[in-house]
């Protein structure tokens, strides 16, 4: 439950902090890439329902944020969401490599999709989105194969 709350509350902030101070943008930028990671971690313990949940934390945001920028979030999840719906449907890997492919398909796409629509698509952005996103997955990823590893020997 605690991944949903932070999953919900982390899109709403984030969506509120671009409309509120947009020229901190790499800022919010690097906090995009805890918002994958809660959302694998929402993902994969309520499966499909993770889809009510960024509806939830999208409504929150129109109410909230400035509307185009609730608009490119909503995009942008929903366009990743579908990625990572197709991954986690039709590949059989383990866990762990499902939320990195997943990931590795999503996250630029969600990246160019986000801060194209808010115009804010520049190097230093699309450098910072990419690295925290790219290195909170991989981190998640590392995590998820060393308990693997380790129950794989207790056995």
């Amino acid at each position: 439950m605690l991944f949903l709350i932070a999953y919900i509350g982390s899109v709403v902030l984030i969506n509120y902090a671009f409309s509120t101070a947009p020229h901190l943008d790499i800022i919010w930028s690097a906090w995009g890439g805890l918002v994958f990671i809660l959302r694998d971690m929402v993902q994969t313990r309520f499966g499909h329902g993770a889809l009510v949940a960024m509806l939830a934390a999208l409504v929150l945001s129109y109410i909230t944020s400035d509307p185009s920028i609730a608009l490119a979030s909503a995009t942008a999840f929903a366009v990743s969401e579908c990625i990572d719906w197709l991954v986690f449907s039709i590949t059989k890997r383990p866990l762990h490599d499902r939320l990195w492919i997943s990931s590795a398909l999503s996250i630029p796409i969600d990246t160019f999709i986000f801060f194209g629509m808010i115009d804010a698509l520049t190097p230093g952005v699309i450098l910072t989105a990419l690295g925290s996103k790219f290195a909170g997955v991989t981190a998640v990823w590392l995590i998820m194969a060393w308990r693997l590893r380790k129950q794989a020997i207790v056995s």
